[in-house]
């Protein structure tokens, strides 16, 4: 399987808060895993989580990949192309 085009060319946004997910921590709600949006940083909670940030910011904004923002992981995810890398 080749590595589609967002993954390769995918920035590497610094986080804007390292708190944790942004908008559960502006709503008061609780997650359970963190993603980094590589293109402007945004800091969202997993789809196991009860507010699904991290999907909800690309459906708004279109930003293409994610990294975890766990301690220990690396990978990275392409909403566009469903693909890990």
């Amino acid at each position: 399987m080749t590595t589609c085009e967002h993954l390769s060319e995918a920035g590497d946004a610094p986080a804007r808060t390292p708190e944790g997910c942004e908008e559960c921590l502006a709503s008061g709600g609780r997650w359970v895993h963190l993603r980094r949006c590589l293109e402007c940083g945004h800091i969202g909670c997993c789809d196991s989580s009860p507010g699904k940030h991290s999907t909800a910011h690309f459906h708004a904004e279109g930003h293409p990949v994610i990294q975890s923002f766990e301690p220990g992981e690396s990978w990275r995810w392409c909403f566009v192309d469903s693909q890990i890398g």
